[in-house]
């Protein structure tokens, strides 16, 4: 072999040993971002911890509180322009499913959000028969209904439990939630609800006027309409995307944990039952491919449902916050929906915006975070 042929030779091993290193380089450049491994708990399905759910549901519709959750639960959301011998002792019967025990609660119905029917009962009835005489549904249309009875001991309304004993009962209907009004047909299946569970515990119900309360479900729904918000921060990768364990591995330092399902992490408020402050989003097929650290993300979301937390959790700073710190940790950049980057100026409008809708709920009695606002705003 010449000379000649030799450089040539080992020319072209040079360059295909280039070559060979460049794709290398460029492969694991652009592959998804990984947690690091002395930072274990976000990768393995086996090492996350997972939100509390209930019949499978997603744990975004739930509230935190199991009575509400059984009411709520199935329900999607309407958005407005802001942007009896079988049961344990204690046990009670909710959403025609009489095994699941949902503890005790006291009273849920409350004027300002429910159309309310008294029952009036002729002497003592007992919690097992109350149970007994329940609905197999607890709702009428699309809104949720409930049957409270007057503790004979302590005197105070809760949910009829085995054990108990009752001088007396109260039924209501919802007003309104996210699907609209109470209608006249919806009013109409409370009725006949309500009828039927008096018949069997020997009662006589007395009835609010249907065009009464309809009104008052209308224009209930009306201030709901134009004082629901649910906020959202998009965070997009600037260069390198990311791998679902790397993105849970910094939510994570943050406080968040992995939700029901996969692709969903909470950030859990200060209070036993509250709805979860924040969520973080990302693609469930990422989460729950075969190997998910291949999988790549190239933006998560960042969501607060206003009417659900309480202003006392400083949800909007919480959720800023989040989004900064995840966006400069994983080299992203916050944006809107459509990709706009959000600017300080903006945050701190939509801030006071936000302070002046706390007002608002609050004059109404429906603050932020309340049973009563959580049961309108679902």
């Amino acid at each position: 072999m010449s000379n000649f042929q030799l450089a040539l030779v080992i020319t072209f091993g040079v360059i295909l040993v280039l070559y060979i290193a460049y794709n290398t380089w460029s492969a694991r450049r652009n592959e998804p971002k990984k947690p690091r491994p002395e930072e274990p708990g976000q990768s393995g399905d086996s090492e996350l911890r997972y939100e509390p759910g209930f019949d499978g549901r997603a744990a975004s519709a739930a509230t935190g509180d199991p009575v509400l959750d059984a009411q709520l639960g199935g329900q999607g959301p309407r958005l407005s322009g802001h942007s009896a011998d079988a049961f344990g002792a204690g046990a009670v019967a909710r959403s025609g499913n009489p095994g699941t025990f949902l503890g005790d609660r006291q009273q849920i119905l409350d004027p300002l959000t429910d159309a309310i029917a008294t029952i009036h009962t002729d002497g003592i009835v007992s919690g097992n028969a109350a149970i007994a005489a329940m609905p197999s549904s607890f709702r009428a249309g699309n809104k949720a209904f409930n049957i409270e009875g007057l503790n004979e001991t302590n005197q105070t309304w809760e949910l009829p439990r085995a054990g108990a004993r009752y001088t007396g009962f109260q039924a209501g209907v919802q007003l309104a939630n996210r699907h609209g009004p109470m209608n006249e047909i919806e009013f109409s299946e409370f009725v006949v609800k309500v009828q039927a569970f008096a018949d069997a515990v020997g009662a006589s119900p007395d009835f609010p006027e249907m065009r009464t309360e309809v009104s008052r479900a209308r224009e209930l729904d009306a201030f709901a309409s134009g004082h629901d918000a649910q906020l959202g921060f998009t965070i997009r990768a600037r260069r390198t995307a990311w791998s679902p364990g790397y993105v849970s591995q910094h939510a994570a330092k943050l406080g968040f944990v992995a939700g029901a399902l996969p692709g969903r992490m909470v950030l859990s408020g200060s209070q036993s039952g509250q709805a979860p402050i924040l969520s973080l989003l990302f693609d469930p097929q990422a989460a729950m491919a075969e190997d998910p650290e291949q999988s790549a993300l190239r933006e998560v979301a960042l969501s607060l449902e206003v009417t659900h937390v309480p202003r006392s959790e400083q949800p909007f700073l919480r959720l800023r916050q989040a989004a900064e710190a995840l966006a400069e940790a994983m080299e992203g950049v916050v944006t809107d929906d459509g990709g706009q980057p959000l600017s300080t100026e903006t945050m701190d409008r939509i801030g006071a915006d936000l302070e002046s809708l706390y007002d608002a709920l609050d004059s109404r009695d429906l603050s932020a975070g309340s049973p009563q606002a959580r049961r309108l705003f679902s």
